[in-house]
Formats: C-alpha cells, sequence, structure tokens
C-alpha cells in the first residue's frame, strides 16, 4: 500500500493500497508497538471494546495516555513525505488493535498537508476498513477534508461517495465540517438530499451535524434550506440541526420520535 512517486496510489490487483517501503515507518510502528503494548490494560480494555460495539479489540488505553505515549514514539523523527505517511497509516490499519489506528489519523491529522490529491485512494481505504464512527469522523474533518481544500477538484470525489456505502458517504457530508466560510453550500445541501431518505442513524446524525456546523457560519441558510425542504429529513437530522440555533417555521415532526440516543452509538458530536 502506499503512494507512487507520481502522487498516485500504488494498489493490488483488487484495488487494496500496497505498502511500499518506509524505513520511517519501519522505526515508527517498532517504536509504537513496543510502546503502547508495555503500557496495555487488559481490564480497560474489555469495557473500551464494549463501548465500541464489538468493532475491533482494545489495548485499554485512555486517550491522555495513548497521545502521552504517542509523543514519545514520534519524538526526534523527521518529518514524513506523502509515502510515509501512507505506510505508517496503512500499517496501524493492519495491527488489530483500535489504537494504533487512533495513533494513524493523529499522524495524519498532523501531517496531512504534506500529502497530495493522490492520497485520498488510501484514506478511502482507511474509511471503509474496520469503520466506525471513531475513525471515519476525524478522518473526514481533517484528513479528508484538508486534501478537498487544497484541491478543490477532488470535491467531485466526494459527490461520488455520497452515493455509496454509508461511511463512505458519512465522509462526504462531514468533510467540509471546518470549512466555515469557504463551504460549497450547494454541494453541501445537494450531498444532505441525496441521503436524506437514508433509515441509517449515522447517516441521518452525519446530515445534522454538518448542517448543525454550517449554521454557526449562516443559520438563516439553513433554517431557509430546512424550511425549504420540509419533510424530506428525519427528525433526528432536523433536531440535530436546528440545535443550536432554532427555527421560525420548523418542519413537521421535527420535534423528534428519536428522544433516545445510545450513547455508545451516538456517532459524531
Amino acid at each position: 500500500m502506499g503512494v507512487t512517486p507520481d502522487g498516485t496510489a500504488a494498489r493490488t490487483p483488487a484495488g487494496t493500497p500496497r505498502v511500499l517501503g518506509s524505513p520511517l515507518a519501519d522505526t515508527v510502528l517498532e517504536r509504537l508497538t513496543t510502546t503502547y503494548r508495555a503500557a496495555a490494560d487488559p481490564r480497560r480494555a474489555v469495557a473500551m471494546r464494549a463501548y465500541m460495539k464489538d468493532v475491533a479489540p482494545f489495548l485499554g488505553l485512555t486517550t491522555p495516555v495513548r497521545r502521552a505515549l504517542s509523543r514519545t514514539v514520534v519524538e526526534g523523527l523527521p518529518r514524513p513525505d506523502e509515502a510515509d505517511c501512507a505506510a505508517v497509516a496503512l500499517r496501524c490499519w493492519e495491527q488489530p488493535e483500535r489504537e494504533y489506528q487512533y495513533f494513524a489519523v493523529d499522524y495524519l491529522r498532523r501531517h496531512v498537508r504534506h500529502c497530495s490529491s493522490g492520497f485520498l485512494p488510501v484514506v478511502r481505504h482507511l474509511v471503509t476498513t474496520v469503520p466506525w464512527w471513531d475513525t471515519v469522523d476525524p478522518l473526514a474533518a481533517h484528513v479528508v477534508g484538508a486534501l478537498v481544500a487544497a484541491d478543490p477538484g477532488l470535491a467531485a470525489v466526494m459527490d461520488d461517495w455520497i452515493d455509496d456505502d454509508l461511511w463512505l458517504a458519512r465522509t462526504a457530508l462531514l468533510h467540509q465540517l471546518r470549512f466555515k466560510e469557504r463551504t460549497d453550500t450547494r454541494r453541501l445541501f445537494d450531498h444532505c438530499l441525496r441521503r436524506s431518505g437514508d433509515q441509517d442513524f449515522f447517516v441521518r446524525k452525519a446530515i445534522g451535524w454538518c448542517l448543525r456546523e454550517y449554521a454557526r457560519t449562516d443559520p438563516d441558510a439553513v433554517r431557509a434550506f430546512l424550511a425549504r425542504e420540509q419533510g424530506r429529513f428525519a427528525p433526528l437530522s432536523v433536531r440535530e440541526a436546528l440545535k443550536n440555533i432554532g427555527a421560525q417555521n420548523q418542519p413537521p415532526g421535527s420535534r423528534d420520535r428519536l428522544t433516545a440516543e445510545n450513547h455508545s452509538t451516538r456517532g459524531g458530536s
């Protein structure tokens, strides 16, 4: 897995990114596995795995502990290039325990500015492999979003992802979370409409979340959009979208039939 010198993803015949050689990734993974395993807490790992609906085994590292350990892992190492980022991330994704994937997400967030648009196929693999909101959401907002912001031509890929599986669709919905005034409003609303009839909780939640975030920038546009498209969205999506701004003409039914949400599958902020 990884990226070739021309910035495209190297792929196997089956379409899975192929890890290319990276001495830096070798060092990172050696330090990482040694450091994380030495700090593992098996009792805590059981509770963490249950909280995440058994999506993967855990080592039992809390977020503060994990991030402190991660700083020691990367201390003194050189800045990675795009191929290094691909190798680190994809090798972390091969590890069974979820904390390695959290490390990879944090690593990419820090270094995505060194990656080109050719890195997107690698991120697609991460989004669709062992997918759950805990990795998909930060990849969407901080990695995919950064890639699209640097190369607006990638927005056309988001138009494809919105019609794909639920985790790619969620990524497309959330990739503009941090764009604020730079948000492509037409695309944002179009993506929401294209998944408006989706029955999946995570898609409905993402629709509400991306609209709520954009409402911080233009609340009137979000209110007008929801009023204009009355009845198209699930009550959960409407409630989430209007959480901080209220509604002058709230769409019927938005005082939500979904009054209780499972905390362990909250599906984002």
